[in-house]
C-alpha cells in the first residue's frame, strides 16, 4: 500500500483528453505541494546578493589570478611566431584578420590548458574537493529528495531500467524512504507514451521508493518548462531535487553523499557532478567514453578549483536545493524571434548564474564517482544533438550582459559560446591562412619539412600549439599512472598507451568533420533556422551508406573546396592533409565509426578500453541497516484514489 499514493482526480479532469492524442492520458501523482517560482528579470533584478558563500575557498582570488597569468603567458608565447611572420613585411588586412582569429583561438586553448593543469595539481594532492568535504560514510538523510527524470519520446524500458538500478541501490543502503522518484514525460508520440505507462505500472509495483509519473500535454519551454512545472506543483514537499537525463544514472552512495553535503552546507544551492560515459559500443561512442573517462576528471577538477562556489550546471546528474531554484530560476522569454528569441534553450548555465546572483553557492565536483551517462552512438546523432546545444549557447551571447551576474558567471557563459564558436573560427582561420599563401611562390622544401624538421620559430610554434591541444590528455594519463588501482583497472601502462594513441588519432580524424558540421549549424542559426526539438538516438548499430553520404555531403564539398587552392600550392598538401583527407572520406568514416562490431574489435585488441563501472561506486560503501519495506507516511496509510487504468488528466498549468 505504500506505493499507491496518487493525486485525487477531479471529474473535470476525467472529461479532459489530450488535444490531438489518440486516447486519454493519466497521471500517477502525490498531493500537490505548490511552490512559487517567479519569472526573473535579466535587465533589472530586484536584488543582487553581495555575500560570499561559506563554501567559497579562501584562496579563490589567487587561483583565478594564476589562471589569468598562465593564460596570458602561454598566449603570448604562442603569438610570437605568427606576429613575427606577419609583421616582417608589414601588415595587410588579411594578415590582421588571420592573426586576430589565431589570438581568439589560442587564448581559449591556453585557458583550458592552464585550467587542466590546475586540475591535475589538486587531484595529485588529493585536494580535488576540499571545499565541500564529502563524507565517505554519511548518515541517512534528514530531508526528502526527489529524483526527477524528464522523458521525451525515449525508450521507456531503457530509461526505467536506469531508475530501477538507482532504486535498488538506495534500497540496499536503507535510504529508499528519503527519495521519491518522478518520471516527467514530455513525450508527443502516442506509442512512446503508451510504453511509458505500461513500463511505469510494473516499475511502480517493484520499486522500493515511491514512484510517480506525469505526462505533460503542453511542452512549453521543453525540459526547462518540464522541470519548472514540477517545481511549481510539487516542489514544496522536497528540500532537494536531483535531476537526471533519460540516459543517466547515479550510484546510491553518490546520492547520499550529495544530500549529506547539502544538509551540512545550507548556503549551497547546487552541486554538479562530473558524469562519465558508460555502455559505449560503437567506435565513435568508445572514443567519447575513453576521452571523458581518462581526461574528464582533470578538466572538471580544474574548473572546480578556480570557479569555487561560482561554478556551473550541466543540466543533469546534479543536486539542487528546491526552494533556491524556485526563488531564482524562473526563466524569462527572450525578446525577438527564434532562434535567438523565445524561451532559453541551454537553460542550465543560466540557472546556475541566477542562483549565484541571489547569493547561493554553485559547485562542480570531480571528487564524486558514481555518476554516469551515455552518449550518441554515431557522428550524425552527435551532430544532431550538438546543433540544439549550439543554438542554445549562442543565445547566451545576449545574456552575458544581464544585470547582477557575477564575473565568473559571465565568463562561463562566454566559455560555453566559445566551445561552439571555435569551429567556425577554426575554419575561417584555415581559409584565411590558405588565401594568404596563394600570394607566395611554391616552396617544395615545406612539403618535405615534416620529414626533416629543423628548430625554427615555425617549429617552436607548432610544438607549443600541439602541447596545448593534447596536453590535457597526457594530464589525465598522468593521474591514472599515479594511482595503482586505477592503472590496473585500465589494463596497465601498455593498455593506456594504446588507448591514448587510438583516441588522439581518431579525435584528430573526427575534428574536421565536426568543424564543418558546427560551421554549417552556425550559418543556419544566423539565417533564422530553428533546430527544433528532436528525439535523441541513444542506441543504434551502424549507419546506412546512403544516409552517411547524405549527412556528410557538406563535409565532402568542403574537402573538395580545399583541393582547389592546394592545386595552386601543392607544397602545402602535407600540412593540410590532416584536414582535407577526413573531409573527403567523411562518409566512410561515419559508417565505420557507427558500427558496434568495429568498436568491439578495437576493444578486443586492447584499444579504447575503460574500467567496467556500470552502477558501481569505487568509493567506500555507505552502509546502513535496510529499513522495513512498509513505511509510515504522514497523514495515514497511502491508498489509491484512482484505478491503475488510464484516467484522463488536465494539462498542467505552467
Amino acid at each position: 500500500m505504500n506505493k499507491l499514493a496518487i493525486r485525487p482526480v477531479e471529474q473535470a479532469e476525467i472529461e479532459t483528453t489530450i488535444q490531438g492524442a489518440q486516447g486519454p492520458s493519466w497521471s500517477w501523482l502525490p498531493d500537490e505541494a505548490r511552490l512559487d517560482m517567479p519569472v526573473q528579470s535579466l535587465s533589472a533584478p530586484d536584488a543582487v546578493a553581495d555575500t560570499i558563500p561559506s563554501t567559497s575557498p579562501h584562496s579563490v582570488g589567487l587561483r583565478r589570478l594564476m589562471l589569468l597569468a598562465g593564460t596570458v603567458v602561454l598566449t603570448g608565447l604562442s603569438a610570437i611566431t605568427p606576429f613575427y611572420l606577419y609583421a616582417r613585411k608589414g601588415w595587410d588586412g588579411t594578415e590582421m584578420l588571420a592573426f586576430g582569429l589565431f589570438m581568439v583561438l589560442i587564448t581559449a586553448i591556453s585557458c583550458w590548458f592552464v585550467s587542466g593543469l590546475m586540475g591535475l595539481f589538486v587531484m595529485l594532492r588529493g585536494k580535488d574537493q576540499a571545499d565541500l568535504a564529502f563524507a565517505p560514510h554519511p548518515a541517512l538523510p534528514r530531508t526528502r529528495t526527489a529524483l526527477l527524470m524528464p522523458l521525451y519520446n525515449e525508450d521507456a524500458r531503457a530509461s526505467f531500467a536506469r531508475l530501477a538500478q538507482i532504486d535498488s541501490c538506495l534500497a540496499r543502503l536503507g535510504a529508499s524512504s528519503a527519495f521519491d522518484i518522478f518520471v516527467l514525460s514530455d513525450s508527443t508520440k502516442e506509442e512512446a507514451a503508451a510504453a511509458e505507462r505500461s513500463v511505469f505500472q510494473a516499475f511502480r509495483l517493484a520499486a522500493n521508493s515511491k514512484a510517480f509519473y506525469r505526462r505533460r500535454t503542453d511542452n512549453a519551454e521543453r525540459k526547462a518548462g518540464n522541470l519548472a512545472e514540477w517545481v511549481r506543483r510539487f516542489g514544496g514537499a522536497y528540500e532537494n531535487m536531483i535531476v537526471l537525463d533519460a540516459d543517466s544514472t547515479m550510484a546510491g552512495e553518490t546520492l547520499l553523499r550529495m544530500v549529506d553535503a547539502m544538509e551540512r552546507n545550507p548556503g549551497v544551492g547546487l552541486i554538479q557532478t562530473a558524469p562519465v560515459i558508460i555502455k559505449a559500443r560503437t567506435v565513435f561512442a568508445r572514443v567519447s567514453q575513453y576521452s571523458v573517462r581518462l581526461y574528464g576528471r582533470v578538466a572538471a577538477a580544474g574548473l572546480a578549483y578556480w570557479t569555487g562556489s561560482e561554478s556551473s550546471y550541466w543540466g543533469h546528474n546534479a543536486i539542487i536545493r528546491t526552494r533556491a531554484f524556485a526563488d531564482c530560476c524562473g526563466l524569462p522569454h527572450l525578446r525577438g524571434k527564434k532562434p535567438f528569441g523565445g524561451h532559453i534553450m541551454s537553460h542550465d548555465v543560466v540557472e546556475a548564474a541566477l542562483m549565484r546572483r541571489a547569493g547561493w553557492a554553485v559547485h562542480v565536483t570531480a571528487s564524486l564517482d558514481g555518476s554516469w551517462e551515455e552518449t550518441p552512438p554515431s557522428i550524425t546523432d552527435f551532430i544532431r544533438r550538438d546543433h540544439r546545444w549550439f543554438q542554445g549557447n549562442l543565445q547566451h551571447l545576449g545574456l552575458i550582459g544581464a544585470k547582477g551576474l557575477s564575473p565568473m558567471s559571465r565568463l562561463q557563459l562566454l566559455m560555453g559560446c566559445m566551445a561552439y564558436l571555435s569551429s567556425p573560427l577554426w575554419l575561417a582561420s584555415l581559409m584565411v591562412g590558405l588565401f594568404i599563401q596563394m600570394f607566395y611562390p611554391v616552396d617544395w622544401t615545406s612539403f618535405f619539412y615534416i620529414l626533416n624538421p629543423q628548430f625554427t620559430p615555425f617549429m617552436l610554434a607548432s610544438f607549443l600549439s600541439g602541447v596545448l591541444l593534447i596536453g590535457p590528455k597526457f594530464m589525465g594519463a598522468a593521474l591514472v599512472l599515479s594511482r595503482p588501482a586505477e592503472l590496473r583497472a585500465f589494463g596497465g601502462r601498455r593498455s593506456i598507451a594504446k588507448g591514448m594513441a587510438a583516441e588522439i588519432a581518431l579525435s584528430a580524424i573526427l575534428a574536421p568533420i565536426l568543424m564543418v558540421a558546427n560551421t554549417k549549424a552556425f550559418i543556419q542559426i544566423l539565417s533564422g533556422h530553428d533546430t527544433g526539438w528532436s528525439t535523441q538516438q541513444r542506441d543504434a548499430d551502424g549507419l546506412a551508406w546512403s544516409d552517411a553520404f547524405r549527412a556528410m555531403r557538406w563535409q565532402m564539398i568542403a574537402g573538395v573546396a580545399f583541393l582547389v587552392p592546394l592545386c595552386v600550392r601543392p607544397d602545402l598538401a602535407t600540412w593540410f592533409a590532416p584536414i582535407v583527407l577526413p573531409l573527403l572520406l567523411a562518409a566512410p568514416i561515419t559508417v565505420w565509426t557507427s558500427r558496434v562490431r568495429a568498436g568491439d574489435k578495437l576493444a578486443a585488441k586492447g584499444f579504447l578500453v575503460t574500467p567496467a563501472q556500470d552502477g558501481v561506486s569505487v568509493n567506500p560503501a555507505v552502509l546502513h541497516t535496510p529499513r522495513s519495506p512498509l513505511r509510515a507516511v504522514a497523514g495515514g496509510v497511502l491508498a489509491p484514489v484512482a484505478a491503475p487504468a488510464m484516467v484522463p488528466a488536465r494539462a498542467p498549468e505552467l
